[in-house]
């Protein structure tokens, strides 16, 4: 026993002797010499080169059971672009301080496991050059080449010390660094790192801070991984607080979004969308995310905001999996202004009263509205509607253009699909009756090609302006169709090039100087004082018929009737110039004295027309008049102003008939 007592000892101590050795020795151990083979692993694994400048280190730490845990140290690891790549970078990454420790006893099974990851003072650059090479790509390996080799690997937390990821998208002018920070401690909401991000994206400042959850949280699909910040994009600010998940290798986020900026055209570049021009806007909502893959899904969500002085709230959906994503939406609005749908249309409706907001890229593109010209010249940008496509539905109760013309309400379904953009419908209450309008726009040439049918139905004068209720007048009702084509990029060119036809019928009423000044009709209010004097008038009807080729609309048919007087007009308007060149003709229907009434012109531009009387058939009449002055007695000089009137019944009548 005693000799079998001294062999257990001598073994028991030749065994600690030699573990003892081997600590010693692991302890004294220059690992530096370790570093080629641990570069060309590291380069192999990674695809491209790995060099370790710095130190490599291990010493062992007592974590729990009986043996110590080995903890690796690298410092200024310097990992180089792929093979190939050619970046503005001088590095895809350079690490100062690289920390994990192991669990020795898994190694035994082909398994590594890393409790903790650190990261310190380090730089990792990513980008996209103009070639469209990604440095951050990896050749798929064949399956072959792991086999009998395969290692698992558990990395449990991550932590990351003034970590700064650069991002560089030559294509997209985008130059972005963000900086993360893990807390020590996750506060009560569940934030790990702490996040700030600057940068330039289209040559504009981007930037913004917050704080996220920790860097693995989202392996656990059961873990909502918490998100909080906010980032400006030039005046564009976007705010967002909320959580991801990643259910059964799904992606979901919940989060409550605030948008705000100049123009909702701004977030176009962020997210690829085709919205129009506005004024500054400001939603709040709920945006509901499924990341599937293939189909993902972006879901705004009882958003409620302003977009200039008018409300707006609803629901929006962005589908992306098809050739084009999708936006499908309803909107509505409570009182709508329509200065805030003037970059809509075309129409310059800037505010005197609001500060100029600071010049946009697109600025030169922007056309000012020349002094002499009614008709928009604003360009249609159609540059983005190939972006996506678009179902999205609005109702308006109420829209304002002035105190003098509202609106009733509108109802817009508004479609974008392979580039062409059309209303079907855009229907305004308006007045008590209805207007109407079809609406297409197609983008899909090198010139856009436009068309529209519009229908306006009973639209009462009383409603339509109300200014003219003091002068207790009865009004009738207006009805009226139009059916154009036109192309060009702008509201001014359309309607400049655009044939069709154009018809006009007002119902008895009454008409009036003043109803012409509300109406804002320059051309009208001046034929009628010509006609009528500064007086209302009882109206029998109006009816008017233009054929409209190239921009040339002419006069097929015009009679505007009165209890005592017939008025018929002919000649050409010219969308295209702008211009006017008509001929008024007055006829008496019963027996007038001492009347001058004469052929008018009316000439000139729209926004200043020359409107007079047909000098040579008034001289004509005065000179008669002069000379049977002279001639025979005062009672014959009364002869040449007698205006027998034409005993028609209904000029109106006639030209209705004809259009049937």
């Amino acid at each position: 026993m005693k000799r079998a007592a001294r062999r257990g000892l001598w073994a028991a101590g030749g065994l600690f002797g030699v573990l003892a050795m081997l600590i010693i020795l692991i302890a004294i151990f220059d690992w530096n010499r370790l570093r080629p083979w641990v570069e060309e692993k590291a380069s192999d694994a990674l695809q491209r080169s790995v060099s370790i400048r710095g130190d490599l280190d291990v010493d062992w730490r007592w974590r729990s059971g009986w043996l110590p845990w080995p903890h690796i140290s690298g410092r200024d690891i310097v990992v180089a672009h792929p093979e190939g790549f050619v970046g503005t970078g001088e590095h895809m990454a350079r690490i100062d301080y690289l920390g994990l420790s192991i669990n020795p006893l898994p190694l035994l099974k082909r398994h590594v496991e890393i409790p903790r990851l650190e990261v310190g003072e380090s730089r990792i650059f990513l980008q996209r050059n103009s070639q469209e090479q990604n440095n951050w790509v990896y050749q798929r390996r064949k399956q072959a080449e792991y086999d009998g080799q395969r290692w698992t690997f558990d990395l449990q937390s991550v932590a990351l010390r003034r970590v700064d990821l650069q991002v560089v998208d030559d294509m997209r002018k985008l130059d972005m660094t963000t900086r993360f920070d893990s807390r020590d401690t996750e506060d009560e909401g569940g934030y790990g790192m702490n996040w700030e991000s600057s940068g330039t994206y289209n040559e504009t400042e981007v930037g913004g801070k917050g704080k996220v959850g920790g860097l693995l949280s989202l392996r656990d699909g059961g873990t909502p991984f918490p998100m909080q910040g906010e980032v400006s994009f030039g005046e564009t600010r976007i705010a967002v607080e909320g959580s991801m998940s990643a259910p059964k290798g799904l992606a979901s986020v919940d989060v409550r979004l605030m948008l705000a900026g100049s123009s909702l055209a701004d977030l176009n570049a962020l997210f690829g969308l085709a919205l129009p021009g506005t004024p500054h806007f400001e939603t709040e909502g709920r945006l509901l995310g499924m990341l599937e893959g293939d189909e993902d899904r972006w879901r705004y969500e009882d958003f409620e905001g302003t977009v200039g002085d008018s409300d707006l709230r609803g629901t929006v959906e962005y589908r992306v999996g098809a050739e084009r994503p999708l936006l499908v939406g309803e909107l509505a609005s409570d009182l709508l202004h329509f200065r805030d749908l003037g970059p809509l249309i075309g129409a310059d409706t800037s505010r005197k009263d609001v500060p100029d907001r600071p010049k946009r890229d697109d600025d030169a593109e922007r056309r000012t509205q020349p002094r002499g010209k009614v008709l928009p010249v604003a360009r249609i940008g159609s540059e983005t509607w190939d972006l996506m496509d678009a179902d999205v539905r609005f109702k308006g109760k109420r829209i304002v253009q002035n105190e003098n013309l509202p609106l009733d309400d509108i109802d817009a379904h508004v479609l974008l699909k392979d580039r062409v953009l059309s209303f079907e419908p855009l229907n305004f209450g308006v007045a008590g009756g209805t207007l109407s309008n079809t609406i297409s726009i197609d983008g899909r040439g090198e010139v856009l090609q436009g068309e529209m049918v519009t229908e306006a139905r009973g639209l009462k004068l009383k409603q339509l302006f109300p200014g003219a209720e003091s002068m207790n007048a009865s009004f009738g009702q207006l009805h009226g169709n139009a059916r154009l084509k036109g192309s060009g990029d702008s509201i001014a060119s359309l309607l400049g090039s655009s044939s069709g036809e154009l018809s006009l019928a007002l119902s008895r009423g009454t008409i009036s100087r003043f109803l012409m000044e509300a109406a804002g009709l320059n051309v009208a209010n001046v034929i009628f004082v010509k006609l009528f004097g500064d007086e209302q008038v009882m109206l029998e009807c109006l009816v008017a018929d233009f054929s409209v080729n190239d921009g040339l609309m002419t006069t097929r048919a015009f009679v505007l009737e009165t209890e005592d007087a017939v008025v018929t007009m002919e000649g050409v308007i010219s969308l295209k110039k702008e211009t006017l060149d008509l001929e008024i003709k007055p006829q008496n229907k019963t027996l007038r004295i001492f009347t001058l009434r004469s052929p008018l012109y009316a000439k000139g531009s729209f926004k200043n027309p020359d409107v007079g009387v047909q000098p040579a058939p008034v001289a004509a009449r005065a000179g008669a008049a002069i000379a049977l002055g002279v001639v025979a007695t005062p009672l014959a000089a009364l002869v040449p102003l007698l205006n027998m009137g034409t005993g028609d019944d209904s000029e109106c009548a006639s030209v209705r008939g004809k259009k049937k």
